[in-house]
C-alpha cells in the first residue's frame, strides 16, 4: 500500500494532463499556497482574485514541491525540466481531480450547508467522527468553487468518514458543488435572512440551500432542522429530488432528535436529548443554544452512519470555537482579567443574535460589564438598515451593558439604542478601535463580531496587544 496521496500517474489520468520533466513516483498532499507548502506536495498554480499562482511555480518546486500543476498557455514559462503537469485549465484540473477522489473513495460522505454554523457543525462532526475511524473534513471554510474540490482532492482513498462544508451567496452555487461530493448525508443546519442583496427573499434563500438535495446518493438522507421557517419547503423540496428518508431535529415534539432539556452556561452546554429514540445526556463544549441545537443534527448523522452513539455524544464535550467564531481570550488588565470573545469570521442577523445570547450568558466580575462591539451585517439588500436596527432587541433581551457601533448601517442600531448603552460609534473599525481600547477595564466580558468586510479583527488584535493575557479557551470548554 503506497503512502501517496497521488500517485503522479493517476493525477495525470484523472485530469487528462500531460507530463513534463522527471516526476516522482507520487506526491504526499495538495497545495494552493506556496507559503504553506509542505515537502513532497503538488502545487496547483490556481488564478485567484489578487494573484496568479504561476507567478509562484519556481519558487514551490524550489522549496520541496513533487510537482506543479500549470496552465499549457503559460508551460513555456518554465524550464524544459521543471515537474510539471500540464492542464488547459488549472482549477478545472483541480476539479476533475477531486471528482477522481470521490470515484474511488468508500468512506461515508456527509455535507454540510446552513445560513449559520456550518463551520461549527462541520467541526463538531470532525470531532466525532475522528474517534471513530479515519476522517477527512474541509479545511477552515473550504466551501466554494475551489475549496470544495480541493478538499475533495486531498481526501485520502482510506478514510471511513468524509465531511464537507458546501457554501453559497447566489442561487446555483450549491448544485454543481454538492454534485462532486456525492454525500450520503446532507445537513441543512438553518435557513435565515442572510445575502439578502442577492435573494428575493428567505424561501429563495431556502431553495438555494434545497440545491444541496440533488447530488445526495440513492438512498441518501436529509437531516434538516424542524424548528426552522422553512422546514416544510425544505421537506418537500427534498421529496421533489427523490429524498426517501428525512431526519428532523429541534425541540418541536415531532422532530426525530429532539432537545427534551437544556442547561446553558457561559462556556458550555449540558444538553438532554432523544436522538431517533436513543435518550442521551451529554455536555456540548461550546455555549449557546444554536450551538447545543446543531449538535443534535450532528448526533443524528453518527447514529445513521452506524456510529457509537454514546461515544459521540462524550466527544461533543471536547468541541471547542474556532478562530473567529466564538474563540475566547483572557485579556489581562491591571487588577485583573477580561474576556473576549471573538466572533469576527463573518455575521448576518441569525449569527449576531446567537453571539449576543453567547455574551449575555457570559460570566464577569465584580463591576464587569457585557460589551458588544459590532461592525456592519453586509450583504442585506434594502432590508439592512432595518435588520441593524432590530439588533437592539436582542441587545435588551440579553443585557447587554454597553454597545460600540462602527459602519454606516450599525448607525441605525446606534440611533436606536438607549443612552445609557452606547459605547461609542464610528464610521469604520479603524476609527472604532481607540474608544474600545480605552473602555475596557477587569472583569468585562467583550464581544467583538461584524462581517468580513467590516474589517473587524484588528479590533481584536488590538486588545491583544494591549492587553496580552492566555489566548486561550476557558479550562471549561476544552
Amino acid at each position: 500500500m503506497s503512502d501517496f496521496l497521488w500517485s503522479s500517474a493517476a493525477m495525470a489520468e484523472a485530469m487528462g494532463a500531460a507530463t513534463q520533466g522527471a516526476l516522482p513516483e507520487g506526491i504526499a498532499g495538495i497545495s494552493i499556497d506556496s507559503r504553506t507548502l509542505a515537502p513532497g506536495e503538488a502545487y496547483f498554480a490556481i488564478k485567484g482574485d489578487v494573484h496568479d499562482g504561476h507567478a509562484f511555480v519556481e519558487a514551490a518546486l524550489n522549496n520541496g514541491a513533487g510537482l506543479a500543476v500549470v496552465e499549457a498557455a503559460q508551460r513555456d514559462k518554465f524550464p524544459a525540466d521543471a515537474r510539471l503537469l500540464v492542464v488547459d485549465d488549472v482549477l478545472s484540473g483541480l476539479v476533475d481531480l477531486g471528482i477522481a477522489a470521490r470515484a474511488r473513495l468508500g468512506a461515508q460522505v456527509i455535507a454540510v450547508t446552513g445560513s449559520v454554523g456550518k463551520t461549527s457543525t462541520k467541526e463538531a462532526l470532525r470531532r466525532v467522527f475522528e474517534a471513530q475511524g479515519e476522517t477527512h473534513a474541509s479545511v477552515a471554510s473550504f466551501n466554494n468553487h475551489w475549496g470544495v474540490p480541493l478538499t475533495l482532492a486531498r481526501c485520502p482513498a482510506s478514510a471511513d468518514f468524509a465531511i464537507f462544508e458546501i457554501g453559497m451567496n447566489h442561487s446555483g452555487e450549491i448544485e454543481p458543488l454538492v454534485k462532486m461530493v456525492r454525500p450520503h448525508f446532507a445537513v441543512i443546519t438553518t435557513v435565515e435572512p442572510v445575502h439578502l442583496e442577492f435573494f428575493d427573499g428567505v424561501e429563495a434563500i431556502a431553495d438555494a440551500k434545497a440545491e444541496i438535495f440533488t447530488g445526495l446518493e440513492p438512498g441518501g438522507v436529509a437531516i434538516l432542522n424542524r424548528d426552522n421557517p422553512q422546514f416544510a419547503r425544505l421537506e418537500a423540496r427534498a421529496r421533489e429530488c427523490g429524498v426517501s428518508r428525512i431526519v428532523s431535529f429541534g425541540t418541536d415534539m415531532a422532530s426525530d432528535a429532539r432537545m427534551v432539556d437544556i442547561a446553558l452556561h457561559p462556556t458550555c452546554s449540558a444538553v438532554h436529548a432523544d436522538i431517533l429514540g436513543h435518550e442521551v445526556t451529554y455536555k456540548l463544549g461550546m455555549p449557546g443554544r444554536h450551538m447545543a441545537m446543531n449538535s443534535l443534527a450532528v448526533l443524528s448523522a453518527a447514529l445513521l452512519t452506524g456510529a457509537d452513539l454514546a461515544l459521540a455524544a462524550l466527544t461533543l464535550s471536547q468541541v471547542e470555537a474556532a478562530v473567529g467564531r466564538g474563540l475566547r481570550h483572557h485579556l489581562g488588565i491591571a487588577g485583573g482579567e477580561a474576556t473576549l470573545i471573538d466572533e469576527t469570521f463573518n455575521a448576518n442577523p441569525a449569527s449576531m443574535r446567537a453571539a449576543l445570547s453567547v455574551l449575555g450568558a457570559a460570566a464577569v466580575g465584580p463591576n464587569g460589564r457585557r460589551i458588544a462591539v459590532l461592525g456592519d451585517m453586509l450583504e442585506l439588500g434594502p432590508e439592512g438598515a432595518e435588520l441593524h436596527r432590530g439588533v437592539v432587541d436582542a441587545v435588551q433581551r440579553e443585557n447587554i451593558d454597553l454597545v460600540f457601533c462602527c459602519g454606516p448601517l450599525m448607525r441605525n442600531l446606534w440611533d436606536a439604542l438607549s443612552t445609557g448603552k452606547r459605547g461609542g460609534y464610528a464610521e469604520d473599525a479603524a476609527g472604532l478601535e481607540s474608544q474600545v481600547l480605552a473602555a475596557i477595564r477587569a472583569g468585562d466580558a467583550i464581544m467583538v463580531k461584524g462581517s468580513k468586510g467590516s474589517r473587524m479583527k484588528p479590533i481584536v488584535s488590538a486588545l491583544e496587544k494591549r492587553f496580552p493575557g492566555n489566548a486561550a479557551l476557558d479550562a471549561a470548554a476544552v
